[in-house]
């Protein structure tokens, strides 16, 4: 029964899916020293079924403490994160390979490949997150969610 189980969220949660989430945050977020720390944030909260809505939804007058205003609604994101990381490894590693995005390591920063657009299906909610947390530090992101990197 368990690997019926496995054999389920593999399908749904899959590197070739969520790299594409991946790859639309990268394409939005800009002014963010290190922000391959928040590369664990993506899935998470694009997957969430409240966050995921109010993501996709968010127009240009939104921030990110109207998007995250209730914390009691994230109390589940540090498990979601831990929960979440072996995903969002390979689904960077699937980014690199396609050449979505790239990876300075001096700076421990990702970039977006702008020649990706052609090949990529752009995710509205996890570009509308990049635009969110673009411009905050690392530490305010984390501080504002509740969570620990």
């Amino acid at each position: 029964m368990s690997s019926i189980i496995n054999a389920l969220y593999e399908l749904k949660y899959n590197p070739f899916k969520y790299g594409e989430y991946i790859a639309s945050f990268y394409s939005t977020i800009h002014n963010v020293d290190n922000n391959i720390l928040l590369a664990n944030l993506v899935i998470p909260l694009c997957s969430h079924p409240i966050f995921g809505r109010k993501l996709k939804n968010a127009n240009i007058k939104s921030s990110i403490w109207t998007i995250f205003d209730d914390p009691t609604k994230l109390y589940d994101l540090q498990e979601r994160i831990y929960k979440f990381q072996g995903l969002t490894e390979q689904c960077i590693q699937y980014c690199l390979v396609n050449d979505w995005i790239y990876l300075e390591t001096d700076s421990l920063t990702i970039s977006f490949n702008n020649k990706a657009e052609e090949t990529l299906m752009i995710q509205k909610n996890a570009m509308n997150l990049g635009r969110l947390l673009s411009g905050h530090s690392v530490v305010e992101i984390f501080s504002i969610l509740g969570v620990k990197p």
